[in-house]
């Protein structure tokens, strides 16, 4: 049985992680933090037999015995919170994207060395269902080599937080760090790396905040130069609808994905290509994306008895902070196209 606590009650916690972990049988959730009075009545009604705690330094220092740390706050304090757990023998689960910088983010890599620690983020969209079926499309070679991935995110708004503590604060950067890039971006940039198999070069992004009352920008349009292709991903929070559309062209045939639904073309190297249409119930409209979380677990479960401590989901979380510090540099210089210098392979 693995104790947990969980650092920041709000929604995707407490509508997603949480419950998730209520039907495991492998996890114990003994302590809960939040700075918000009223998130920690939500979790004394979730969790009645865990301890309550109004800051997160209140429950490291309290507490004894903890295997993991389950970190769902804001990422403006995603590596304060890490740093101090890791020193105390604590594992991390950290919700993306793994820090607002890429020097926070290297500095969660050298702490989990050094203190033999497994940090791991909440990299989930991987683990939806039509995701997976991607993986085993490209992986049985029907639509040849990926050589161009297109990633559509659609939201109407922004992500809203719990009424009960600044339900807009990711349109707030001192808390956020950014807008949808820094908020949605690690979930494209990470599937980018699995389905061309290799990670981009270079990148140049274009930036921009339609809703003039916020400080951050709700539209991102990026591409990312790849060994062997290329990605663009297009995230906005200011569609008509809520939805996401894939596509995966390869040198043989092509697969697209529209939220649940999914269309295969195989073999047009023969001239005579072959349709397939499907659907796999991926649960795209849940943002709490609760059905996800065991497989994600599993993962991070897997490393810890493994001892995998800087993993390979780490290093790609490092990559994609990159990329969004990336993104609005470019975005700041014209969208200039620039390099990718930090090779995360090598962390």
């Amino acid at each position: 049985m693995l104790k947990g606590a969980i650092v920041g009650f709000g929604f995707i916690s407490g509508k997603g992680h949480h419950p998730a972990y209520l039907k495991r049988e492998d996890v114990e959730i003994v302590a809960v933090a939040d700075l918000c009075p009223a998130r920690l009545e939500a979790a004394r009604a979730a969790a009645p037999g865990a301890r309550l705690y109004s800051t997160w330094q209140e429950l490291l220092d309290k507490e004894r015995g903890l295997d993991f740390i389950d970190i769902s706050t804001p990422p403006n304090v995603h590596a304060e919170i890490a740093l101090q757990a890791l020193a105390r023998g604590v594992h991390v689960l950290c919700e993306k994207p793994l820090t607002p910088s890429v020097v926070e983010a290297l500095s969660l890599v050298e702490a989990a060395r050094k203190h033999r620690r497994v940090v791991f983020p909440a990299h989930n969209y991987k683990h939806a269902p039509v995701v997976k079926f991607a993986h085993e499309v490209i992986d049985s070679g029907r639509i040849g080599t990926v050589r161009a991935v297109t990633l559509n995110t659609f939201r109407t708004t922004h992500a809203k937080g719990v009424k009960e503590w600044k339900t807009d604060w990711r349109r707030d950067k001192k808390i956020s760090g950014g807008g949808i890039a820094m908020d949605h971006g690690s979930h494209s940039f990470y599937l980018t790396f699995a389905w061309l198999g290799s990670l981009p070069t270079h990148v140049t992004a274009k930036a921009l905040t339609l809703d003039r009352q916020w400080d951050t920008e709700d539209n991102l349009n990026a591409v990312l130069t790849f060994p062997n292709g290329y990605a663009h991903a297009f995230l906005t929070w200011t569609a008509g609808v809520r939805k996401v559309v894939y596509s995966l062209q390869g040198t043989d045939g092509a697969l697209v994905i529209d939220d649940d639904d999914w269309e295969l073309t195989t073999g047009k190297s023969s001239g005579k290509p072959q349709v397939e249409k499907g659907v796999i119930e991926s649960d795209w409209m849940d943002a709490s994306h609760t059905k996800w979380f065991n497989s994600l677990f599993d993962q991070f479960r897997t490393a810890m008895r493994t001892g995998d401590f800087v993993n390979r989901e780490l290093r790609e979380a490092v990559a994609c902070v990159q990329i969004i510090e990336t993104s609005y540099r470019s975005s700041a210089e014209a969208s200039r196209e620039l390099p990718l210098p930090i090779d995360v392979t090598t962390l």
